[in-house]
């Protein structure tokens, strides 16, 4: 017997009765002011996000999708869990967790709905730690859209059912740079965090006086977002130049409310959109796509149509932040090269060159690189490969 999936229903936040709720763009700022007084930040974007973000977890039921947050960091003492410490006192129903079972998150989330803020994150999706963490890693991609549910056999032996367990709920995520999986990292907005410099002062973070100045926070934002929630369903927000696809499907929640609550707060999400896609790591995804990436900026910078295999070799060995001079142990070879290459039907071909037979590749034709490049590097404004 299979049972069907939990229906979604927004949960109101715990805000009493009383006046009509505030201002939009007022209240996202008391809530950016407040993130303010706990942490610094690396840039003038990221505070306008995580407000937007706190606001959105508040509605995550009237959108398709909810964005992943990621907050990382090269060492540890950057401020990564202390952005989720004040998030739990302004995110919706919020369950704070640092080794929670796969099983334990997504029956939780069936049962109601919740804001997962995940510490320390980086020790789980170590792979040298050996952990198994597929199970985490498919329910936090599966349930980044609204319609994900996840199949599991319940009952005993005598008496076994189906159920499908909806996965559907707004995740943060803090670790250590390096160790999220690409499939989790391309569904999120992910804010690098670094320590803070000796100028650099913030409020002492004590969590009695915190949540007793939050809570009137918390409440004031529940109470905007229910107030315009409905409108969210059928919101198509205008993206910033540029931003297209899953880039697009990411920011616009958080562009959805930036509109509805008005002032400065258009422009300010639009303006944090655009450098948050403009800085990701393109070469983020695999590593089929840093190749090609690394392809067209060789091809690019010497404006050429070919290049033999040897001088493709040296150039991607002189690039000393890639990994090609030492790709699990050894430097990218012929033979490597050509295996990464034909999974995008790139493929190597045999060509004159100073009256000389080469093997190399080329940037056009049937088998040449141009239509991989086009198909799987991002783009810059106006159409052309970044």
């Amino acid at each position: 017997m299979t049972q069907p999936a939990r229906p979604l229903r927004v949960v109101p936040g715990p805000h009493p009765p009383g006046p009509a709720p505030a201002h939009g763009a007022e209240v996202l700022d008391e809530i950016g002011a407040f993130v303010s007084r706990f942490n610094a930040f690396p840039d003038q974007h990221c505070v306008p996000t995580l407000a937007l973000w706190y606001a959105h977890t508040h509605a995550a039921e009237h959108f398709y999708v909810t964005p992943r947050l990621i907050l990382s960091s090269a060492e540890p003492g950057s401020g990564k869990t202390r952005v989720l410490e004040v998030a739990q006192y302004l995110v919706h129903s919020p369950e704070m967790t640092f080794s929670t079972s796969t099983a334990a998150l997504f029956r939780m989330i069936n049962a109601t709905p919740i804001t997962i803020l995940f510490d320390e994150v980086d020790a789980i999706f170590n792979p040298k730690n050996g952990g198994n963490y597929e199970d985490l890693r498919a329910m936090l991609n599966a349930g980044y859209k609204r319609s994900a549910t996840i199949a599991r056999c319940v009952g005993d032996a005598k008496a076994m059912n189906v159920q499908r367990f909806a996965v559907y709920a707004p995740v943060a995520l803090a670790g250590i740079a390096g160790h999220m999986p690409d499939t989790i990292t391309t569904r999120a907005i992910t804010i690098h965090m670094r320590r803070r410099a000796p100028d650099e002062k913030v409020e002492p973070f004590k969590t009695r006086h915190v949540e007793a100045a939050a809570e009137p926070l918390r409440d004031k934002l529940s109470a905007w977002v229910g107030s315009i929630a409905d409108g969210l369903d059928d919101a198509e927000p205008e993206m910033p130049e540029g931003v297209t696809d899953r880039s697009a499907e990411i920011w616009e929640p958080l562009i959805a409310i930036a509109d509805a609550a008005g002032g400065h707060w258009p422009d300010t999400a639009r303006a944090a959109c655009a450098h948050f896609v403009a800085h990701a790591d393109p070469h983020k995804g695999s590593l089929g796509i840093r190749l090609l990436a690394d392809l067209h900026t060789i091809y690019t910078h010497r404006g050429a149509d070919r290049l033999p295999t040897a001088a493709i070799l040296e150039a991607l060995y002189a690039n000393e932040e890639a990994p090609w001079g030492d790709l699990f142990g050894k430097p990218l070879d012929a033979r490597r090269l050509a295996k990464e290459l034909d999974r995008y039907g790139v493929k190597p071909t045999v060509y004159k060159a100073d009256g000389k037979t080469t093997r190399g590749y080329l940037a056009t034709g049937e088998t040449g690189l141009a239509d991989a490049w086009k198909r799987y590097l991002p783009t810059e404004p106006g159409g052309s490969t970044a």
